[in-house]
């Protein structure tokens, strides 16, 4: 019998969604399940819950235990069999109101601002320390657990535990098993999704649709080139600048455009303000879907608590899946996020990438690519050289990498000057307060 921690547990939804997937494999259905945060009133919501679609779909097989606090954390972790990463240090408030900031200068720069950029880097570095507490346990209580992050960002956090502790870790997206899915149904090309081939590779939030072909073996390429090109001359749609990726690069990214927009020097410009209107790019998107979901999940939460009548369908999520892989030793396919070691041959050797890996009893194991386009690799490496800068400076607590890592930013890096960044990236340090004294 498996032991499932999830750590993070009060982010309520997504802990529904993984261990309710959980609950609906034969193979994992009678696990232990335990359920770990900070927060005592969240943790409690997510215990009613999955206790509820424990009765409802799992005939209460699987045993479910809460532990709240720090102090608990070993013990939420001991023995287990997998550990699941969800975690969002210092949360919406204070620390994304923060990372978006009073002042143009950082707010302009970004959309998601979870990944790169001046507000990756931020959260990167507050949740490096505590994913750091994390392993140093894990290390003494479940040395043989495998964990799974879903944390972002995802290359800067993975690449961290990966490199700097002993514990099993691949990073989990949920862009991969969905890219071609909806990019085939934008282009009204859904008849071409049955029996499609497809290989995706490249970084997290920036892997490539390298070729796509459909059952009978020809290349959807061109159609799709063809297509999205004449989509984005007619018409304003959500997906702009992926499209212009195609036209400019010849392939599709995994992640959206909202985020990719954030990724690069080409869109979100001061000097050229009009491209935010041409590329239909939302500027502070988060902060607004934050709001939007906290309330949102309190209505449902309200529902949820009243009546108890919550079922689950298993998602299309890859944890449990993987989970399932290793228990049963049957083989899976994921896109994983893995330290490359030569998987990709033109990046580096210690950045993490996203790569196909099959998944068995024997972990999870990547698969050889071979080389990008060199112009994908480029934008490839302008995110992964802000990502290992940055776990530089987690890993020897040294400002002056930080500030490097915000240089390299490719959009902070082109809209501000250096003495700009290095005030930016201090008045954000202090602004952090206790989240980021270890870099003070």
């Amino acid at each position: 019998m498996a032991k499932i921690t999830f750590m993070g547990a009060g982010s309520t939804v997504f802990a529904r969604n993984v261990l309710g997937d959980c609950m609906c494999s034969p193979a994992l259905c009678d696990s232990e399940i335990a359920l770990y945060d900070i927060d005592r009133k969240r943790l409690e919501d997510s215990e009613i819950i999955l206790n509820a679609i424990n009765k409802n779909v799992n005939e209460g097989r699987a045993r479910i235990k809460t532990y709240l606090g720090v102090e608990n954390r070993k013990d939420a972790l001991r023995n287990a069999t997998f550990v699941v990463d969800a975690i969002q240090v210092g949360g919406y408030d204070p620390c994304t109101i923060t990372d978006f900031g009073d002042s143009e200068e950082i707010r302009s720069s970004q959309t998601i601002a979870d990944t790169l950029g001046i507000g990756g880097i931020m959260r990167g570095l507050r949740t490096i320390p505590v994913l750091e507490g994390f392993a140093r346990d894990m290390e003494e209580v479940c040395p043989d657990a495998l964990f799974l992050n879903y944390t972002n960002p995802m290359g800067i956090l993975s690449g961290y535990m990966q490199r700097y502790t002993d514990v099993k870790t691949v990073g989990l997206c949920h862009s991969v098993q969905v890219c071609s899915e909806k990019l085939l149904e934008k282009l009204d090309m859904k008849d071409k999704l049955e029996g499609r081939v497809e290989t995706i590779a490249g970084i997290n939030h920036m892997a490539w649709l390298l070729d796509i072909k459909d059952k009978d073996g020809n290349d959807l390429y061109p159609e799709i080139r063809r297509r999205a090109a004449e989509m984005n001359a007619a018409q304003k749609h959500d997906d702009m600048v992926r499209f212009e990726y195609i036209k400019h690069l010849g392939y599709y990214c995994t992640e959206s455009s909202e985020h990719n927009a954030e990724y690069n020097p080409f869109f979100i410009k001061s000097k050229y303000p009009e491209l935010i209107e041409k590329f239909n790019i939302p500027l502070d998107e988060y902060p607004r879907r934050c709001i939007e979901q906290i309330k949102g999940w309190e209505e449902e939460r309200n529902s949820i608590l009243k009546d108890g009548k919550i079922t689950h369908d298993r998602s299309k999520e890859y944890a449990s899946y993987i989970m399932e892989a290793v228990v049963t030793n049957q083989p899976y396919k994921i896109g994983g996020n893995v330290i490359n070691n030569g998987s990709i041959e033109n990046l580096p050797a210690d950045a993490c990438v996203e790569v196909p890996c099959l998944v068995d009893g024997t972990g999870v194991n990547p698969c050889r690519v071979g080389r990008l386009p060199v112009q994908l690799a480029a934008m490839n490496m302008s995110n992964i050289n802000v990502q290992l800068l940055t776990i530089e400076a987690a890993a020897t607590k040294k400002k002056e990498y930080i500030y490097q890592a915000a240089m390299m930013d490719p959009h902070t890096g082109a809209e501000l000057s250096i003495d700009d960044i290095v005030k930016m990236c201090d008045e954000l340090i202090d602004a952090h307060g206790d989240y980021m004294k270890m870099y003070k």
